[in-house]
């Protein structure tokens, strides 16, 4: 996936969309599927007309899809129990992430979430 070059000048509300692809993964304590379909609205809505929202919302796609196939994982792994402590870590650990990958996007600097798979090319 492409990344965002620093010395290229990004403008205030370019930052504030980037960010926002990754702010609106929280829709998913809000609404199921929310955490897929704010990036997805917000990329949606402004990929042509600007870069590093291109750039941040696949970014935040891949890895909001990441976190859905692990949390089916987890819910597969209740009944053994060992899901039951994963389902926890997996909803901190994707927290903490999206709030890192949204102060990085409102710099305009590039993240990459770690252990997210590339759906979205």
């Amino acid at each position: 996936m492409e990344d965002i070059q620093d010395d290229i000048p990004v403008s205030k509300e370019d930052r504030t969309w980037a960010m926002l692809c990754h702010l609106s993964a929280m829709a998913g304590f809000i609404m199921p599927f929310g955490s897929i379909l704010g990036p997805l609205i917000v990329w949606l809505i402004k990929k042509d007309d600007m870069p590093i929202v291109d750039v941040h919302g696949k970014k935040a796609l891949n890895f909001q899809l990441t976190i859905v196939i692990a949390y089916l994982v987890s819910l597969v792994l209740a009944f053994v129990v060992v899901g039951l402590v994963l389902l926890p870590i997996i909803a901190i650990f994707s927290f903490v992430t999206v709030i890192i990958a949204s102060i990085k996007a409102n710099e305009g600097k590039a993240y990459n979430y770690p252990l997210s798979l590339n759906f979205i090319k």
